[in-house]
């Protein structure tokens, strides 16, 4: 549930369409605060990313130390 809400975030604070300056024909040809806000967004996407991996492996550790506990 939590890699879930990672991925509404990140699809959330990426969205640069109310951007002053954004071109919704050819978003590559954005200016101002809406090309920075584009060049970001891939960046910020590949780290939710990362970000759900890492929960991922996280409670994979978490899940075989309590099954390990258990045996």
């Amino acid at each position: 549930m939590l890699g879930v809400g990672t991925l509404i975030l990140g699809g959330a604070t990426t969205d640069c369409s109310n951007v002053s300056g954004y071109d919704s024909t050819t978003p590559s040809a954005s200016t101002g605060w809406a090309g920075q806000c584009l060049q970001n967004a891939e960046q910020a996407q590949a780290g939710y990313a990362l970000l759900m991996i890492t929960l991922i492996v996280i409670a994979a550790v978490v899940v075989l130390s309590v099954v390990r506990m258990l045996g």
